[in-house]
């Protein structure tokens, strides 16, 4: 199944672009003036605010996995027909589909371990039989094609390629 996307943090807004995490791990950039301008936005649009005040964009705030403006209010009714007003908000699917990977902040567990397991002259087979994997799942790692846990990461390191694993949060 599927895992639905949802923004878990804004790394930052700068200009009409926000850097933001998602809840997959990854790290993607939005630019809102090349979505804004995707969706023809015009004056008798919701979004044209916030499209057109870089002062009212950097009001965006973080809101149950996805940006919320406060500053732009959705008149709309509820189940019993009442009038109800909403805080403007975009789906972080629509998000995350026009967005790009932000480079700056991928980790390159990756490239890592394939320039050691060649600098170690092993091939993708043998650091996989050293380390109860697969040549496969070897690829998928070194190519950023799959996440890996910290577990499988620590046998890869210390039992495939014999090094010493150290973790540091900056």
């Amino acid at each position: 199944m599927r895992t639905v996307k949802r923004i878990i943090k804004i790394h930052e807004v700068n200009n009409f672009h926000i850097s933001c995490l998602f809840n997959n791990g990854e790290s993607r950039i939005i630019d809102f003036k090349e979505l804004f301008n995707k969706w023809k936005i015009s004056e008798k649009d919701v979004e044209f605010p916030i499209a057109n005040s870089i002062k009212e964009f950097k009001k965006v705030k973080l809101v149950d996995g996805t940006l919320s403006w406060d500053n732009i209010k959705i008149d709309s009714t509820d189940d019993q027909g009442q009038s109800v007003l909403y805080d403007y908000q975009l789906d972080p699917i629509v998000l995350y589909e026009n967005s790009q990977l932000d480079e700056t902040r991928q980790i390159e567990i990756g490239l890592l371990i394939k320039q050691t397991r060649n600098e170690l002259g092993l091939t993708q087979q043998e650091l996989a039989a050293k380390s109860g994997t697969t040549k496969h799942y070897i690829s998928r790692i070194e190519n950023n094609r799959t996440g890996i846990e910290l577990s499988t990461l620590k046998k890869i390191i210390e039992g495939g390629l014999g090094r010493r694993m150290k973790i540091s949060i900056q």
